[in-house]
């Protein structure tokens, strides 16, 4: 029994790898693969609570208490970080460690709408929101 278990257990492993191997071309780095995913057509959200739904809760968690797991996933939640509109932007926009660059993904007025919904919620209180010229001023 053990045996046939190994042998299924094996077999579902190895089908899966190949699936996904299969899907990327040698030519293919993780970055082109991740940016034919994540177009601006990929997310038609435009609110800040459904941009982060879509996208931020993945890795923050929908309480925005992060995770640890496979990386780190840092809180949003009550984070004096936050309070720098232009850190956050710039973070978003342009990416930071393992989070993604965003700009290019989304429009300046999505960045704009998720950063000022997350300052805005999960305890949360900063009240300065950005608008799609301030996303403009943080671009690399």
């Amino acid at each position: 029994m053990k045996t046939a278990f190994r042998s299924l257990f094996s077999s579902g492993i190895a089908a899966a790898l190949l699936m996904s191997v299969h899907s990327i071309t040698p030519a293919d780095d993780v970055t082109t693969v991740w940016k034919k995913d994540l177009s601006v057509d990929a997310y038609p959200q435009q609110g800040g609570e459904a941009l982060y739904r879509a996208i931020c809760q993945g890795c923050h968690m929908a309480d925005a208490r992060g995770a640890v797991g496979a990386g780190s996933y840092p809180s949003l939640a009550h984070n004096p970080r936050l309070q720098s509109r232009d850190y956050v932007l710039s973070v978003v926009a342009n990416g930071s460690k393992a989070m993604p660059r965003f700009e290019g993904s989304l429009t300046d007025g999505q960045i704009a709408a998720v950063v000022n919904y997350v300052r805005t919620h999960f305890g949360n209180q900063y009240a300065d929101n950005a608008s799609d010229s301030d996303v403009k001023g943080v671009h690399r």
